[in-house]
């Protein structure tokens, strides 16, 4: 039997850069929720994946865009690092399959975009 860990996010993209041999996305996932009134509300969420391969990181680079509606699949990983005495534990997502589903709207009445916030690594602390 096979076993694995993998991810998929389906959202809009936020920022693209090129980090080292990688490109890094930053994808927005919005989840519903019912607040005290009883209405259906957004709360979004930012996700960073990192894309390895060459082909990916090309594609990416050609043609996404903030705004654009994409899918992301691929693997986690979890990692640790010692930073001022203490052990931090990360967990990364590094992107196998890059798709756009849709391309963002150009007509600003239409749509707000979002731009995603600086992204940091995100740690958790553990004794």
């Amino acid at each position: 039997m096979k076993t694995f860990a993998e991810f998929q996010i389906l959202g809009r993209i936020g920022k693209v850069r090129e980090v080292g041999q990688t490109t890094r996305v930053s994808i927005c996932a919005n989840y519903a929720f019912k607040d005290r009134n009883g209405e259906t509300r957004d709360r979004p969420y930012w996700n960073e994946v990192t894309i390895w391969s060459d082909s990916a990181r090309k594609y990416v680079g050609d043609y996404a865009k903030p705004g654009d509606l994409v899918v992301a699949r691929g693997t986690l990983k979890q990692g640790s690092f010692e930073k001022d005495g203490e052990k931090i534990y990360t967990v990364d997502l590094n992107c196998d399959d890059f798709s756009i589903l849709a391309s963002a709207k150009t007509d600003k009445s239409d749509v707000e975009i979002e731009a995603a916030p600086e992204t940091e690594k995100r740690t958790a602390k553990r004794k």
